[in-house]
């Protein structure tokens, strides 16, 4: 057996705990494969923050706020402690959740085409995200607190308007299926391991504002999510490798699979169950151990009680392993038969990074 043969069975074994099945029924693709169309009727709008610098707009041109008031265009986002611009991680999460969306058969309409150039107001963005009549709408950003480095302020956090919004369209949708994304969203990012923001008002990862235009101009549930603190040397690491996004981005694809197809609350397969369930050659165990060792950390992770849709779980199982091997460890992968007849949103993912 060699290194991506027992990577792609323990990878699998961790699909099946998130699907509260067993690892031997990896043998029949029909009961775990994700086939494709799970989200064929769904319509999911992207907004990845910021724009590349190739335009000419004025960012401080004043658009409408939603609130009766004016606010800038846009603004060009913040840049990591090691000079990665948001516009460009966000670009990247946003292309990786696309692509996981899609591969479930979601329609998918971004807000804007390329990381290079111009990509909307916040009024236009929220415009187009109500034109497109997209079940949900996901604004992708992350954060800062400094120009310099920041070791106390980390965390994601999701951002909740204040109510009432004085639009009744905007007013319905976020008080209702926004509330319910956002939360949804929240609990996503904790199971996947990521903490809270410990700064700002944020409670419980939610942060309530009446200055943010996008929620108070949409006609659609809106999810705006902070991924962190580029501020924060640890938040930065994450934000800025592509580990680390794809770790966000399984967040996000989880979350909004959550909320498009309801989150069940089945309880999974305990660690011990994977133990007796996975099977692995004794010999490859002893010639691999950084990958065994951190198999049962992995698997121990996965969200036994915490809920999420079957589908979701299945992605949310990815996350231990990408910590645990990096990108360059999952690239046999996304050839591997085992993996590809459990995951096809999965396989959509790491494709579309390996890629990039």
């Amino acid at each position: 057996m060699n290194r991506s043969v027992a990577f792609g069975a323990l990878v699998a074994g961790a699909l099946a705990v998130s699907l509260s099945l067993p690892a031997t029924a990896l043998a029949a693709p029909a009961e775990t494969a994700a086939n494709g169309s799970e989200l064929s009727a769904k319509t999911v709008f992207l907004d990845p923050g910021h724009q590349g610098t190739g335009h000419s707009e004025d960012l401080n041109a004043q658009v409408d706020d939603g609130r009766g008031g004016t606010k800038n265009c846009q603004t060009t986002g913040m840049t990591t402690l090691d000079g990665v611009a948001e516009h460009t991680i966000n670009w990247k999460v946003s292309q990786l959740v696309e692509s996981s969306l899609e591969s479930l058969g979601a329609t998918v309409v971004t807000s804007r085409a390329d990381d290079s150039g111009w990509g909307g107001c916040v009024d236009d963005r929220a415009r187009a995200a109500t034109e497109s009549g997209a079940d949900v709408a996901v604004s992708i950003h992350a954060d800062s607190t400094s120009a310099g480095a920041d070791t106390d302020k980390h965390g994601f956090h999701l951002i909740i308007p204040t109510l009432p919004i004085p639009d009744a369209a905007a007013n319905a949708a976020q008080s209702e299926g926004g509330r319910s994304a956002s939360t949804l969203m929240r609990d996503a990012y904790q199971r996947a391991g990521f903490t809270p923001a410990n700064y700002a008002g944020v409670e419980e990862g939610l942060q309530e504002r009446s200055d943010v235009a996008g929620p108070a101009l949409t006609g659609v549930p809106l999810v705006f999510v902070e991924m962190g603190n580029g501020s924060n040397p640890d938040d930065a690491a994450v934000l800025e490798s592509p580990e680390g996004q794809l770790q966000h981005a399984i967040a996000l694809s989880t979350g909004i699979i959550d909320y498009l197809l309801g989150p069940d609350t089945t309880v999974t397969a305990t660690e011990e169950d994977v133990q007796s369930d996975s099977s692995t050659d004794p010999g490859e165990t002893a010639s691999t151990p950084a990958i065994t060792a951190s198999a049962p950390a992995a698997t121990a992770s996965a969200p036994a009680k915490s809920g999420g849709n079957a589908l979701s779980r299945l992605l949310s199982g990815i996350s231990p392993y990408v910590e645990a091997v990096g990108v360059g460890g999952l690239s046999d992968l996304v050839t591997e038969d085992r993996v590809r007849s459990v995951s096809n949103v999965a396989q959509g993912l790491l494709k579309q990074l390996l890629a990039s």
